[in-house]
């Protein structure tokens, strides 16, 4: 490994993730400008990862303030309205630690952080689903100093959001790539009750699928692992990343090892430094096998040079694997013969893919050439034995040509932890060094980091004109740059020498001294803020509930309708309000036509995510005159209010509390819709604190489950890569993936070619509807699939009777059989069958 650079480029930031203090440390000794990191309290969407404690973060932050490297505190999900309160303290506390920012998804976290701390800088995070410069144009509002892209953005939109404004933005440059966009997966508690956008996401994307198309098994071989992307790997959009103006690059993996961490960070920081130098980068076989070897699902750019469905998921398998060395030519006992493709030495953790996926290995034991001479190890090219220990592998299952990783390297990981781990591992952030000496003067030095922090020390005698050799320029330079076991590293020195003074060497030796003190107590000291608990606090209070936009407080029933079949049925119900969210646009002017001759209200539903150049897809809903529309991401919401007509937001948006609510409500919305992610008593939490009548709650739907950039049609049924030469089979077949449990969901297609896989069964709060009404919820929406005709009366005709108080709760769900749930709850509305509890 090439060693760390002395200059470290500051054009473009490298983040990189620390899920403790070790890997805070291989962060920053191999050369990151900032880390992320979760605290232990909550808040963060690594639940899993060991995270920070509070009391941490006071000493987290003077080591890293010294050593010139920027920190910030994931808060990226949603938090309810009873977790408000101690979300305050936590934010008090982040700031008062002199934490640099806080990444936050939720907008109301957004507002309640701006409110008690302004000095506290806000990153939207890549869970806010901003993916376009009007997306961000909207958010900006929250008070945001920095945006964190979605993944799904290849670099010519990446270039084009920057065009477009002045936010600095952040790009994930490597590690695991979720297939769907985050903050919008919600496979996770539909099938198993825990959260992504809590943290608590349970990787269902790693998992096999069969897939159905019409109705048959379609066999598509060895490709099992129909969502489960690569990881991405895009070091070689760097100078591009750094033309398009990009401000960050993040490297993802607080669940990784130290050693991860050091690696990948290395790595990156000499390619920035290498594109920054030659505008381009040089990676060759060596350093990307070396980081495969941390650990990677198969290196791919992801969406970073737009779609390539088959390239981004193989399908193959979906786990770390390590690089490829070879084949099994030849085996006996506990020994295999192979031509290697890389190096490998004793100790060297090798696995076979037997039966195509499952893995056998162990450590090296052995090493013999074709002439039966031991060896320490082996170079790429040659063919030689190699053994394991006994009974480390089931000779049973291993073949002739089954392919051969290499998957761990001792060496290399010592080689990693020594370059954080040793006693004199101390990256150095740049100063520059003014020296004023002058007869007759006190000697003065001067120090001036790169974030502009200044330290000034004087000496206390006065100097005298030299007799043989006077003080130069030279001399001076070369005592002060004596920086070593200090976190200092000089940049540039400056001496102002007047009248040839007498400088002595012990003078300079401890001034410099001095100046390191002052230097290190200033940059170890908290910054200057204003806390305003008391402002946050104040956000605590529900919004004002003497409010009211109707006077008919009566329970409204809303259709969400997938078909123009649907919606036929759907318009000859009195008093139900539809919404249209079709696959083909084309249709709408026959369901507004529909709704119409039958005097039904009717709505058009926006797509969820809103790329570079897709404006017109919203401009197309405008002109189609529906009488009202439902805005799914932040973009539509902009626009659809400025036409005039009603606007609801979707649960898309994610409200999980009142001050999100309020926001998007101050945008001009007539209401919002509840976020999936509520259980029962977070939305009676929620109901309690906003206007009722302003809030919209879904109570039964196919919870979709992946909403995704990846599209599955073209990856596995088209010989093409993307949408453009794709010949849209999505047009022409039903598809459904069956899940390892028998679960077949149904995939779908929207307009702009994103996939949605929704759950095979309904799900139905039915139970609490009449707790809801009593609370004066006005407002509930159900949202059909693939139902037919009589299916969908039935199941319109069986809600009209719950809003009615004809029937029971319960009635509901075993009549139109689903699950008795709503959201993430269990327990009480949990139905005993629960046949999807598969995670």
């Amino acid at each position: 490994m090439n060693t760390l650079p002395s200059k470290v480029s500051s054009e473009i930031e490298l983040l990189s993730p620390a899920g403790d203090w070790d890997c805070a440390r291989a962060a920053v000794e191999n050369g990151a400008n900032a880390i992320y990191f979760g605290l232990d309290c909550g808040f963060n969407a690594r639940f899993r990862a060991h995270n920070f404690g509070l009391d941490d973060l006071p000493g987290l932050m003077s080591w890293l303030r010294t050593r010139g490297v920027r920190g910030y505190v994931t808060m990226n999900t949603l938090a309810f309205p009873s977790e408000l309160p101690d979300l305050i303290k936590v934010i008090e506390r982040v700031a008062e630690a002199g934490v640099d920012a806080v990444l936050v998804q939720d907008f109301g976290v957004a507002r309640i952080v701006r409110s008690i701390c302004q000095q506290l800088e806000i990153h939207a995070s890549t869970q806010m689903s901003l993916t376009s410069a009007e997306t961000i144009a909207v958010a900006a509002d929250l008070g945001l100093s920095r945006v964190v892209l979605a993944r799904e953005l290849s670099v010519a939109e990446i270039r084009k959001i920057t065009s477009a404004t002045d936010m600095p933005i952040e790009v994930f440059i490597h590690g695991a790539l979720c297939v769907a966009y985050s903050g919008q997966c919600l496979t996770s508690e539909s099938l198993g009750g825990r959260s992504a956008n809590r943290g608590q996401c349970a990787q269902a994307c790693r998992l096999p699928y069969e897939l159905i198309c019409d109705g048959e098994d379609r066999d598509l071989g060895e490709v099992r692992y129909l969502l489960s992307p690569q990881d991405l790997a895009g070091y070689a959009a760097i100078p591009d990343m750094i033309d398009a103006g990009v401000a960050s690059l993040k490297i993802e993996g607080r669940l990784k090892t130290p050693e991860y961490v050091a690696n990948i960070t290395g790595h990156y920081r000499r390619a920035i430094d290498d594109a920054i130098r030659t505008g381009e980068v040089h990676v060759d076989d060596t350093d990307r096998q070396e980081m495969e070897l941390s650990f990677s699902r198969g290196f791919s750019p992801g969406w970073l040079e737009g779609n390539d469905h088959k390239r981004l998921v193989p399908g193959k398998q979906s786990s770390k694997r390590g690089i490829e060395i070879g084949k099994v030519l030849d085996f006996d006992q506990n020994r295999i013969r192979i031509r290697l493709a890389s190096p490998v030495a004793l100790g060297d953790g090798l696995a076979i893919a037997v039966a195509g996926e499952t893995m056998q290995g162990g450590r090296i034991y052995s090493i013999e050439s074709l002439q039966y001479d031991r060896m320490e190890s082996a170079k790429a090219g040659s063919e030689v034995w190699i053994g394991f220990g006994r009974g480390e592998i089931d000779w049973r299952d291993v073949d002739i040509d089954d392919i051969v990783f290499k998957n761990d390297d001792p060496k290399l990981n010592r080689r990693l932890r020594q370059s954080f781990a040793r006693a004199d591992a101390v990256v150095r952030q740049e100063i520059d060094i003014e020296v004023h000496a002058a007869v007759g003067a006190a000697l003065k030095m001067s120090a001036k980091t790169a974030g502009g922090l200044t330290v000034d020390v004087v000496g206390q005698q006065v100097l005298e004109k030299a007799n043989k050799h006077p003080a130069d320029e030279t001399m001076l330079r070369e005592k002060v740059a004596r920086l070593g076991g200090t976190p200092f590293h000089l940049k540039n020195f400056k001496a102002h020498i007047s009248d040839g003074p007498m400088v002595p060497v012990g003078l300079i030796n401890q001034l410099r001294r001095e100046l390191v003190d002052a230097l290190v107590e200033r940059l170890e000291s908290r910054p200057e803020r204003i806390i305003n608990v008391a402002a946050g606090r104040r956000m605590l209070a529900p919004l004002n509930r003497d409010a009211t936009t109707q006077t008919d407080d009566s329970p409204r029933l809303a259709v969400l309708c997938r078909n123009l079949e649907q919606v036929a049925v759907a318009s000859q119900f009195a008093d139900c309000t539809i919404y249209a969210d079709f696959h083909d646009v084309r249709e709408y002017k026959d369901a507004i036509a529909t709704a119409h001759q039958n005097n039904a209200t009717i709505g058009l539903a926006c797509v969820r995510m809103q790329k570079p150049g897709e404006m017109g897809l919203l401009r197309v809903l405008g002109r189609h005159e529906p009488d009202f529309f439902l805005a799914r991401n932040l973009a539509a919401v902009r626009f659809l209010t400025d036409t005039g007509k009603p606007v609801v937001a979707d649960f898309s948006l994610n409200v999980a509390n009142h001050r999100s609510a309020e926001w998007l409500l101050g945008l001009g919305v007539q209401r919002v819709t509840s976020s999936y992610d509520l259980n029962r008593d977070q939305l009676m939490d929620l109901v309690q604190s906003v206007v009722p009548n302003q809030l919209e709650i879904v109570v039964h739907q196919h919870m979709p489950m992946f909403h995704m950039e990846h599209c599955v049609f073209c990856s596995v049924m088209s010989p093409g890569t993307n949408k453009t030469n794709c010949g849209r089979p999505c047009d022409r077949h039903v598809v459904k993936l069956r899940d390892r449990v028998g679960a077949e969901h149904p995939l779908q297609a929207d307009v702009a070619c994103r996939n949605t896989l929704y759950n095979a069964t309904a799900q139905s709060g039915s139970e609490i509807v009449a707790d809801l009404i009593g609370r004066g919820v006005q407002w509930f929406r159900i949202e059909l699939l693939n139902e037919n005709e009589k299916e969908t009366r039935e199941t319109i005709q069986t809600y009209q009777a719950l809003l009615g108080g004809e029937i029971s709760g319960s009635e509901v769900w075993k009549r139109l059989q689903a699950t008795n749930r709503l959201g993430v709850t269990r327990g009480t509305l949990e139905s005993k069958r629960n046949p999807l509890a598969i995670l």
